[in-house]
């Protein structure tokens, strides 16, 4: 968790307006995270960070480009990223109400800094497709025709065992009909 010092922002010396800061994501921020969809990648954040009186308004923009496997072939290929987010941190007297939402991070008069690697971590995974895939499988230079080539042949030997099916079962299936 050192690694995640430099995404700590202290807030309570910043003066009111408008700051800007920037940070690189690679590897070492996502072996941070034991469970992270995304095990590889260069990216940049840029983040717009306005302090107000009662409230903090972060505006990330996080650019770059992440590695993942395909489902169909398994091959690692690129991707690019292009994030646009905003988060809203509110300031609170009352030590009770320390109950954060998903547009609302509330922070009390013990705070004095705000850490963005889990805003940062959430938004890029959040990126990632539910189903990835190479952008033409077979035909890409990140496609792994190989694998193509052994999922088809292994394709064709179930539609040969289909043939070679039971004569009893066929009797079965036309009861259906």
């Amino acid at each position: 968790m050192k690694s995640l010092q430099q995404y700590r922002i202290p807030y309570t010396g910043l003066k009111l307006g408008v700051h800007n800061f920037h940070f690189d994501v690679d590897d070492a921020f996502f072996n941070e995270f034991e469970y992270s969809l995304v095990k590889n990648g260069k990216l940049k954040v840029d983040l717009i960070f306005e302090k107000q009186e009662t409230l903090l308004i972060m505006q990330f923009h996080i650019s770059g480009e992440i590695k993942f496997s395909c489902d169909v072939c398994l091959a690692n290929y690129p991707s690019e990223v292009n994030i646009k987010e905003r988060q809203i941190a509110k300031f609170t007297n009352d030590e009770n109400l320390e109950d954060d939402t998903e547009e609302i991070i509330v922070l009390t008069k013990n705070d004095h800094e705000i850490d963005v690697s889990t805003l940062i971590y959430e938004y890029i995974n959040l990126a990632v497709p539910y189903i990835s895939r190479c952008e033409d499988e077979g035909n890409t230079k990140w496609c792994d025709k190989e694998m193509i080539a052994k999922l088809e042949s292994l394709s064709g030997q179930k539609e040969e065992q289909k043939d070679n099916a039971d004569p009893r079962w066929e009797a079965l299936k036309n009861i259906k009909k």
